[in-house]
């Protein structure tokens, strides 16, 4: 988060040195495909409440399949976010176009790494869904690998409004 941070006000701050650019180059943006990632993304963070709840209440069947989902989730989202870096790419907008695009793809790949690092924590996730029970510490990091997927998703709630929304 504090990663994070650092370059938001950093963004923020090289945005007021420039803000027609900025938001030119914002206009450039895919809102749709940054909508979409939003829904996909709070999709997989149901997904994985609910796989939690039903991993409490026993059904592993039914914590297996949310989490299933939730990863189906986040392909989905790299996905999209491949499509979109390509397309700014062949429109001549990437990191070296200027720098409100040297941010974006900054924030943006760090988001990225970090959803890659979230469908790995899934991963271990899914792996404990299909035990028969789980001891107070796999619950705990159970529950952590969730909070790290929300932290993930919460992080990207920020970047989708600074990034495409704010002018």
């Amino acid at each position: 988060m504090a990663v994070f941070g650092a370059f938001f006000v950093t963004f923020l701050v090289e945005r007021a040195h420039a803000p027609e650019v900025f938001d030119a180059a914002r206009k450039t943006l895919h809102l749709g495909i940054g909508v979409a990632n939003t829904l996909v993304l709070l999709t997989s963070s149901l997904l994985v409440v609910l796989a939690l709840n039903a991993l409490r209440a026993g059904h592993h069947a039914v914590a297996t399949r949310a989490v299933a989902a939730a990863i189906g989730c986040g392909i989905g989202f790299i996905a999209l976010k491949v499509v979109e870096y390509v397309s700014l790419a062949v429109a001549g907008h990437g990191p070296g176009a200027n720098h409100f695009f040297l941010y974006y793809v900054i924030l943006t790949g760090l988001h990225l790494f970090h959803v890659c690092l979230g469908l790995g924590a899934l991963g271990f996730v899914l792996t404990q869904t299909r035990r028969s029970a789980l001891s107070t510490t796999r619950t705990a990091l159970v529950e952590g690998a969730a909070c790290f997927w929300h932290l993930v998703d919460l992080l990207w709630i920020f970047l989708f409004a600074l990034l495409y929304l704010v002018s």
